[in-house]
């Protein structure tokens, strides 16, 4: 068997992609395959789609790229049976993640991600705050050591922060993609967030640019700061000793 990669079906949809995604559905038909390619529980030919949602084999295709063009579903030639002559079929089968949009964005899958790593990374004398923030930052470092040179508001963009120019080199988030949890504990979510972009930033060339707490009713707790004193990067659990907002949006 092989695949045919889709930068779309390898990772969720986020954000604007996730819209985009659900507005594919708006049509009855692609909403008829996703549902039986689901259900199938197997990889499905176009054939087997066209006949079991009762349109022609041609009109099935089409849409059956468009939702492996949306994420929603995969597509790889299946050369497991034996054919005389011709390409080997087109088979379509659900991606492995599931879709969800919130507005305003919600990042609630990373959370747990870092709060389940910091259970099994927690370390002999270390408190689970501590490893909490030790996890976080190496999360975000990892994430910046992959692309040094990125845009950083791309970045803030893609996880859901919302960030605005607030001029004299400050970026405020407008959204805290942790609530409503960071709500429910601001001393640890807020700090792991806080250690989440400072990692980011000490492996990306943003070197005048730091993350620092900075909690304000409807926002998130940390806005990044740019240029002068205070901008260097240092560890991960210093200054999250603070009470942040917690009606951050």
């Amino acid at each position: 068997m092989t695949s045919e990669p889709s930068a779309a079906a390898s990772t969720p949809a986020t954000g604007a992609d996730a819209m985009a995604a659900l507005a594919v559905l708006g049509d009855e038909s692609r909403r008829r395959l996703l549902e039986f390619v689901r259900r199938a529980r197997r990889p499905v030919t176009r054939e087997e789609a066209s006949a079991a949602v009762g349109i022609s084999r041609k009109l099935a295709a089409f849409h059956l790229d468009k939702l492996v063009a949306s994420g929603l579903l995969q597509a790889r030639h299946d050369r497991q049976g034996q054919r005389r002559v011709g390409r080997a079929p087109k088979v379509y089968e659900p991606v492995p993640h599931t879709l969800a949009v919130s507005l305003p964005p919600r990042r609630q899958d990373l959370l747990a991600s870092l709060l389940a790593q910091a259970i099994i990374a927690q370390r002999p004398g270390e408190s689970a705050q501590e490893a909490s923030l030790r996890v976080a930052h190496e999360r975000g470092a990892a994430l910046g050591a992959e692309a040094p040179a990125a845009d950083v508001t791309a970045f803030l963009e893609a996880f859901g922060f919302e960030p605005e120019d607030a001029g004299n080199g400050r970026t405020v988030l407008h959204n805290c993609p942790f609530h409503p949890v960071a709500a429910q504990a601001p001393q640890l979510v807020c700090g792991m967030n806080h250690a989440f972009l400072r990692g980011y930033l000490t492996a990306t060339d943003a070197r005048d640019t730091t993350a620092v707490l900075a909690p304000r009713p409807g926002a998130c707790c940390v806005e990044l700061r740019s240029g002068g004193p205070g901008t260097e990067h240092g560890d991960p659990a210093e200054g999250t000793d603070t009470t942040c907002a917690r009606d951050a949006s």
